[in-house]
């Protein structure tokens, strides 16, 4: 229960210095950071050297990083759940699960990067070093259990992803996304201060945990208030609608490794600071936040799906899939279920290679042809078979076709919702599913269906294909694993439906909500 846990915190907090010190900085917790902020200091150093010792020593540094990360992920995996940093980090299963996600993506967005960066002429050691920035802001963000952890994490991770957008500083395009991003995040940013500071007036506190029994014991107009603010902030950085605006033209205009980042690894960072916040904090409001959330998931599965119906441009196309496809990530989080969360858990690891595999397809054919437009890619199984089946199988995934692992990552979600009785939320998926499926098939079908004079002008002067090109065997590999990932692993999806159910097993914060809803007690 939430008033134990701040009487054990109260216990750890009266203890003995050295004794605290021991219980409560537990700095292994974050050596996953650790391994990433070494590895963008290494990319650092070595662009000092000059462009040529970047571009050589950058990949294997931020591989090495990113590898190792992830396996002192895995070996938390399970482990003692202890709080860190005088209780502003928690490295509990949820945080592990959902920092592999933002790891991973990185490491995946890297892999699709480097030809990407070389052919813009762009710096590949700074450009490293920044997206290794804004994944070290991402990873924290997902075991923060502090208003000013989350703050400084939120902000490391959104003045990066500015830079990122902003990249391509001779693109007038990039420019304009990142002012457009920076000045939507700062006033995000400013809400999020806001209501922070609201939080902290009524506990007196910054402590998440003491912060949901203060407003369990004694529920104000004020704190109401502030779930506002900070339910706004949540919606800015999963793109949620109405909080969607930025996110058309920034995809549109930052480079598109950037995009493929800013879609899986930003917005899971999202999902877990919305768990953190939400389920953490606000449990007094249990029933308001999951109304409004209700009524976001509704707008944006049904405006992200509607509107993709009508783009010309590919990445604008992913831009409002990916509005729809949080949507579908917030049934989840509504229904507050063992099965929710473990849904949640489930199809963002599922969205990690079925959208990171679309942009890298999508990529490839941009450095091939510098196009981005959906009717150029009229024909083009004659000239490229391998976008052509990866993009098909991707897209298909993503609209929730069997035997995809999007497909059973779209049931279990549906399943959760309605078991829990949120039918809206199941019905208006299953509509809005099926209305993505058609602007889907309409691109598959445009690459397959076509006749050979029917081609685009693109494909028809389509060069000749080659991968021992610079960048072009890493970006390969990116490919190939996500289309394997998503074509198989719907088929041999056990595991990933255990290791999404253990990820909720091994989170007190999920099971005392769980089982608080189980007495009636919310919801």
């Amino acid at each position: 229960m939430p008033q134990m846990g701040a009487l054990i915190f109260a216990t750890q907090a009266m203890a003995a210095p050295e004794e605290l010190l021991n219980i409560a900085l537990n700095a292994g917790a974050i050596a996953p950071e650790g391994a990433v902020l070494l590895a963008m200091l290494g990319t650092l150093i070595v662009d000092l050297a000059g462009e040529k010792a970047a571009a050589k020593w950058s990949p294997p540094i931020c591989y090495a990083g990113l590898g190792t990360a992830l396996a002192l992920l895995a070996m938390q995996w399970n482990g003692p759940i202890e709080s860190s940093f005088l209780g502003s980090f928690l490295a509990d299963n949820l945080a592990i699960a959902f920092r592999a996600v933002v790891a991973l993506s990185t490491l995946l967005s890297l892999l699709i990067s480097w030809r990407y960066a070389e052919q813009s002429g762009s710096p590949i050691g700074e450009y490293a070093s920044i997206l290794l920035a804004a994944t070290l802001g991402a990873m924290l963000l997902c075991g923060a259990t502090d208003l000013v952890s989350v703050f400084v994490s939120l902000e490391t991770l959104s003045v990066a992803s500015y830079l990122l957008a902003g990249y391509m500083k001779r693109d007038a395009r990039s420019s304009e996304a990142a002012l457009k991003y920076l000045l939507v995040g700062s006033a995000a940013a400013a809400v999020f201060l806001y209501g922070a500071s609201l939080l902290y007036g009524i506990s007196g506190t910054t402590n998440l945990q003491i912060i949901g029994v203060a407003l369990l014991t004694s529920p104000t107009p004020i704190a109401a208030l502030a779930l506002v603010f900070i339910l706004a902030t949540v919606a800015f950085k999963i793109a949620a609608v109405p909080f969607h605006q930025w996110t058309p033209d920034v995809y549109e205009g930052s480079p598109t490794p950037v995009v493929a980042f800013l879609s899986v690894g930003s917005k899971a960072a999202g999902f877990a600071l919305a768990v953190r916040l939400l389920v953490g904090c606000f449990s007094a409001f249990d029933n308001q936040w999951k109304l409004l959330f209700t009524v976001l998931a509704v707008l944006s599965m049904s405006l992200g799906n509607v509107v993709a119906l009508a783009q010309t441009s590919m990445k604008r196309m992913l831009a409002y899939s990916s509005i729809g496809q949080a949507g579908f990530v917030m049934i989840g989080l509504v229904c507050g279920t063992e099965d929710g969360f473990a849904a949640m858990v489930l199809y963002m690891a599922a969205y990690l290679f079925m959208n990171l595999g679309a942009f890298a397809c999508i990529i490839l054919f941009s450095i091939r042809t510098g196009s981005d437009r959906i009717s150029d890619y009229a024909g083009l199984y004659q000239k490229d078979p391998l976008i052509t089946l990866g993009l098909s199988l991707c897209l298909l995934s993503l609209g929730g076709i069997p035997p995809m692992l999007g497909f059973f990552g779209k049931i279990y979600l549906f399943f959760a919702g309605w078991a829990d009785q949120q039918y809206l939320l199941v019905i208006v998926g299953l509509v809005t599913s099926v209305i993505s499926i058609y602007y889907y098939i309409s691109v598959i079908k445009m690459m397959v269906v076509k006749e050979p004079q029917e081609a685009s002008e693109v494909v028809k002067a389509y060069p000749s294909i080659q991968w021992k090109t610079i960048g072009l065997p890493p970006l390969r590999v990116a490919l190939i694993t996500c289309v394997l990932a998503t074509a198989i692993g719907g088929v041999l999806s056990n595991p990933l439906f255990q290791w999404a159910n253990t990820a909720v097993a091994g989170t007190p914060l999920l099971q005392e909500a769980i089982a608080l809803k189980g007495t009636g007690a919310l919801g």
